[in-house]
């Protein structure tokens, strides 16, 4: 018999303590494996859809509002701002790239963007099926949008006020689906992309529409934003300007001069998010405090269970050395046990942690709209995994050490 075998044999003999003491640690690390998982996927999605945009300009309110709503699509628009002043900002010699957002509706909770090719080329979108948007009305639209809504092309739809299914429809004014982009993890896979000129189409009256049409033939000066419009439109709006910097002098510059005016306001995303990131981990750090506790708790438990066997056991260890085994052995046998226990109970707590998220994916459709799932992999789990076996020979090296001063005469002479 292998010292492996004996090993296994003694956990198969004392089965609810070791299930107990497998349950409790495979919880702490599930517990730890979630948050890794989804704080890591969480981060990574945050950082890849802020990534080419320095400056969000939108009407006054919470910047984080407006950082929300504007690059992630999960808040409501703070308002509006004239194009003829997103036209003055977009012109400044310190702006790169300007791309107009125009927000306000959705369909079926999935927002609808009013914007230009700039927007899709900003996040490297590709087209699955179809072609991208040419006219008003026209749409194409995010990868999970096509799973999740089953909208073909060709097919037409109405769009609600707000992110809600009970808005009040825009029933004169049907999209037309033209495309469907192919999924690539960033905000696009959730979003439906139109142009500008389709949220002002469906929001104006009659009258404005008509007269936008007879300004977008022959516009004096056209705009950089919305080239169908002239530069100096006093009317027409849009909710946001997503900026990216010429020269590191936009930095200092540019929102100073947004926010002195008295009706915009400049946020970066590089400091909202890392705003956000702090409020999140207030929560996070409460949660992983938890999971500590029960690996802890879990370690405990395993050095009593180890303790009190071997005071069973030691009559056994007594035979054992008798009959030619060494104290080294009896040592590396108690070791085993320890680190065969968090083993497995790390093992079964990875393959929890991942199972966990798998059934969120497939389960709730907002884990889906934000991409984040089980099979990701990262390198820190293999730390948790060595700490969880350093763990388990720690708790079990007292017990070791007494299975290795094991007197034989005495242990025989007491039975």
């Amino acid at each position: 018999m292998t010292l492996f075998t004996l090993v296994w044999n003694y956990l198969k003999a004392r089965p609810l303590n070791t299930a107990i003491n497998i349950i409790l640690l495979s919880l702490g690390i599930a517990v730890v494996t979630i948050l890794l998982l989804f704080n890591t996927q969480l981060e990574q999605k945050i950082t890849d859809n802020a990534r080419g945009i320095d400056l969000v300009v939108g009407a006054k309110g919470s910047p984080l509002q407006l950082i929300l709503c504007n690059i992630f699509h999960v808040d409501f628009p703070t308002g509006n701002i004239k194009l003829k002043e997103a036209e003055k900002i977009a012109r400044n010699r310190l702006v790169k790239r300007a791309i107009p957002l125009a927000l306000g509706d959705s369909y079926q909770t999935y927002r609808i963007v009013g914007t230009t090719r700039d927007y899709a080329d900003l996040y490297k979108g590709e087209l699955a099926q179809g072609d991208w948007w040419e006219h008003p009305l026209d749409v194409t639209i995010g990868a999970n949008v096509q799973s999740l809504t089953q909208l073909k092309i060709g097919d037409t739809f109405a769009s609600s006020h707000g992110l809600t299914t009970t808005g009040d429809d825009h029933k004169d004014h049907l999209y037309k689906v033209k495309g469907v982009l192919k999924k690539n993890n960033t905000v696009l896979d959730n979003i439906i992309l139109t142009a500008v000129e389709s949220i002002w189409e469906v929001h104006e009256h009659a009258d404005t529409t008509s007269h936008a049409h007879e300004t977008s033939n022959s516009p004096a000066m056209p705009s950089r934003l919305v080239p169908s419009v002239a530069a100096n439109d006093s009317v027409k709006e849009v909710t946001s300007l997503l900026l990216q910097y010429r020269s590191p002098m936009g930095a200092i510059q540019l929102p100073r001069m947004v926010n002195a005016q008295s009706s915009l306001q400049a946020a970066s995303p590089a400091f909202e998010t890392a705003r956000l990131f702090s409020i999140l981990g207030v929560g996070a750090d409460i949660i992983m405090a938890f999971a500590y506790v029960l690996i802890v708790i879990s370690g405990l438990s395993i050095f009593i269970a180890l303790y009190n066997s071997l005071k069973e056991r030691r009559y056994d260890m007594a035979i054992m050395r008798s009959m030619g085994a060494t104290r080294t052995k009896l040592f590396v046998s108690v070791l085993l046990e320890g680190g065969l226990l968090t083993f497995l109970g790390s093992a079964i707590g990875l393959l929890m942690g991942h199972g966990v998220l798998m059934l969120l994916n497939t389960l709730v459709e907002e884990t889906q709209k934000a991409g984040i799932g089980g099979m990701v992999f990262y390198s820190q789990e293999w730390i948790i995994l060595g700490g969880s076996l350093l763990l388990g020979l720690v708790c079990a090296l007292i017990p070791a050490i007494q299975a290795y001063r094991t007197d034989i005469s005495k242990v025989l002479a007491s039975n």
